[in-house]
């Protein structure tokens, strides 16, 4: 569901499932020449500060750890950014984009 929702906002998919030693990426695509590494958040229940609250400083160093190892595969380090795609449900009318995740 993610992955459709930001091919209509006009990303393509380069990878899915992108797995490592040092971490894992949900989505690694593209925006323009821009290499866009997406972490997609399920929270059913606000009560532990719902998807965004998710992403720890924990989680988002291993983003990066995992990020890292796909750029060295590339051989280049095109520009990049971390954005997170956020639902409180399974319902594709209440999905939340946040781009530059790493810049909060």
């Amino acid at each position: 569901m993610a992955a459709s929702f930001l091919e209509r906002q006009g990303l393509t998919v380069l990878e899915r499932n992108f797995r490592t030693r040092r971490g894992e990426i949900d989505l690694v695509m593209r925006e323009g020449g821009v290499i866009v590494f997406v972490e997609v958040r399920l929270r059913t229940n606000p009560r532990y500060g719902g998807a965004a609250a998710s992403i720890t400083p924990r989680k988002q160093a291993r983003l990066v750890a995992a990020a890292q190892v796909y750029l060295a595969r590339l051989g280049r380090e095109p520009p990049c950014r971390f954005d997170a795609v956020l639902l409180d449900a399974l319902d594709p009318e209440r999905i939340a984009w946040e781009r530059h995740i790493l810049e909060r």
